[in-house]
């Protein structure tokens, strides 16, 4: 870990060296015999800027409904996170959801952002800490991967209340055993007892759930390419975009969203000095999205140490803000 001073906060940087991990993820993901790419590499700057544009459209509905969950109950919810809360957020994003959160906090120790995309991270956590300026909020950024090991900074006001923030169904993105060794993770890491205060999007009808992931207007297809560009621009690598094309479906027996980029040829793609053949139609899994009922989460929850304690939903019960406690 190192830190670097920038402006009027410090950084704490756990990333790993960024190309040496890119590209022995990446190489491992395409030498299996179902292609796939860790989604976390979606988040360069582009690829940032790409979600938070999809956080925007229409059939996207996790985004509004989360928000509007929390502008309805945000009262409630700070009610229930108690005094003095170090809030420690994982995958900071644009922090227009943290905001909902930290407006009604009773006396926050701190706000600690944590995000793998150094560039975003550091131009999100100045936004917030001048908007929170007359709040004094203390403001630690952390670049990292948050599913690996880092420590969390020592604010200056001390507490015991440590609460986790993983809005925006990012659970989701885990296997119900990956979530599981995840919320353990972070148990160990607070070191303590701890809340968590989690996004999770709701099993609903399929169609619902494929249009929010195929827009009109193709923004989440070039979100989805741009993990392609970015493997060109930073492995040396020539993926032709215009061989690939985006396909998101709903795995109904797996509870999840899945997206792909399908090979529209046969073709031989080059990363560095490897070599990876391509078949016409065969796919590289990017991303999965679960979706949850109340027992998927209370069984998740019940395996890692955590109870679920309150559940915020919607009208129409799409998606939901839940708070777990360690147990």
């Amino acid at each position: 870990m190192k830190t670097t001073s920038i402006g009027p906060f410090t950084l704490y940087d756990y990333a790993p060296t960024r190309e040496s991990s890119f590209r022995n993820e990446v190489l491992h993901g395409l030498s299996l015999k179902k292609k796939a790419i860790p989604c976390k590499f979606f988040y360069d700057e582009r690829g940032s800027r790409l979600f938070d544009e999809i956080c925007e459209l229409d059939e996207y509905y996790p985004t509004r409904t989360e928000l509007a969950i929390l502008r309805t109950h945000n009262r409630a919810i700070a009610r229930e996170l108690g005094s003095r809360p170090l809030l420690i957020e994982l995958g900071s994003g644009s922090g227009n959801k943290t905001r909902l959160v930290l407006d009604y906090l009773d006396d926050p120790a701190a706000y600690v952002p944590i995000d793998i995309a150094r560039e975003h991270l550091i131009s999100s956590a100045a936004l917030l800490l001048d908007a929170y300026a007359d709040r004094g909020l203390e403001v630690l950024p952390v670049c990292a991967d948050y599913t690996q090991d880092f420590d969390i900074p020592r604010a200056r006001r001390p507490t015991q209340n440590l609460v986790f923030y993983f809005p925006g169904s990012t659970i989701g993105n885990l296997s119900p055993e990956e979530a599981t060794r995840f919320l353990a993770h972070l148990r160990s890491l607070a070191r303590g007892p701890c809340g968590l205060l989690v996004g999770a999007d709701l099993k609903k009808d399929r169609s619902v759930l494929e249009l929010a992931y195929n827009d009109g207007a193709g923004v989440t297809a070039a979100f989805n390419l741009n993990v392609l560009a970015r493997i060109n621009r930073e492995l040396d690598a020539d993926f032709v975009l215009d061989r690939f094309r985006h396909r998101a479906f709903y795995n109904e027996r797996e509870g999840r969203i899945e997206m792909h980029l399908v090979s529209t040829c046969s073709q031989i793609v080059r990363v560095g000095d490897v070599t990876i053949p391509f078949i016409e139609g065969e796919s590289i899994l990017t991303e999965h999205s679960y979706k949850f009922s109340a027992d998927d989460m209370t069984h998740i929850a019940t395996r890692s140490g955590f109870r679920v304690d309150r559940v915020w939903t919607d009208e129409k019960s799409l998606f939901s803000v839940q708070l777990l406690r360690s147990t």
